[in-house]
């Protein structure tokens, strides 16, 4: 098994890609600390054999980077891997992004991350561990209408490489994966009718060369492969998984 005995924080683990790769590194062997905001969808993923334990978090929160390191050192005793998964994704040009709208958008995906490695470093210093930010086509590329989301993603791509930089002579790699569109509920929970969503997964099928949208279980796929010894010389990479995608012109 790829991660056997190694000790994984997965932000975002309720819902989409964060719950995919939860459930894959325990597959491999992890020992999962799930971190999100949803109890009773935290409550499901636990495991009789304490394979994977919850913590119930929201990532902005001032005390969770410390809370959430904390937990899993008194679960498990170590940190291997850090997945930053959890964020929000909206709507907005320049000149209908309130300042509201775009504090929240880079306190979830860029901040929180951000925080929870620093809280975190010391930890994988000592086990030359792995850092994977999931982060989106939007960092390299830009689309019209997703202003604060496209900046927050490329503020997370170049967080990716700067920490890399720093980490690597303790052992710690640090990467991330950009993700084209994945079928999650990600969408739907910013207010998006189903209606909506279904358009715009099948307009998907034109804007992706391949054909098709992706899944979260692709995503966790790489996830594991750059948590995992076999990437170990594998750093500062903000990884393309989007069918193409990001090869294309907008439309």
């Amino acid at each position: 098994m790829m991660l056997e005995d190694r000790v994984a924080i997965v932000t975002g683990a309720t819902s989409g890609i964060g719950a995919a790769t939860a459930k894959i590194f325990r597959l491999h062997g992890a020992r999962v600390l799930a971190v999100g905001r949803d109890e009773a969808a935290l409550a499901r993923l636990a495991d009789p054999h304490r394979h994977t334990v919850t913590c119930a978090a929201d990532v902005t929160a001032d005390d969770a980077p410390a809370r959430i390191v904390e937990a899993a050192l008194a679960e498990f005793g170590n940190v291997d891997i850090l997945v930053s998964s959890a964020g929000i994704i909206a709507m907005g040009t320049l000149e209908q992004t309130s300042d509201e709208d775009w504090d929240r958008m880079l306190d979830v995906n860029l901040r929180a991350p951000f925080r929870l490695m620093r809280a975190a470093a010391p930890h994988l210093a000592r086990r030359k561990g792995a850092v994977v930010n999931v982060s989106s086509v939007a960092g390299p590329r830009v689309f019209p209408g997703l202003l604060s989301y496209c900046v927050s993603k490329a503020g997370l791509d170049q967080l990716t490489r700067c920490a890399a930089i720093e980490l690597a002579p303790q052992g710690v790699r640090v990467n991330a994966v950009c993700p084209g569109v994945v079928v999650t509920d990600l969408h739907l929970r910013t207010g998006m009718s189903r209606e909506k969503y279904d358009a715009f997964l099948e307009h998907s099928r034109e804007t992706h060369p391949m054909g098709r949208t992706g899944t979260a279980e692709e995503i966790a796929e790489l996830i594991l492969f750059l948590a995992s010894e076999r990437s170990g010389w594998i750093t500062g990479e903000t990884m393309a998984i989007d069918g193409g995608r990001h090869l294309t012109c907008a439309r």
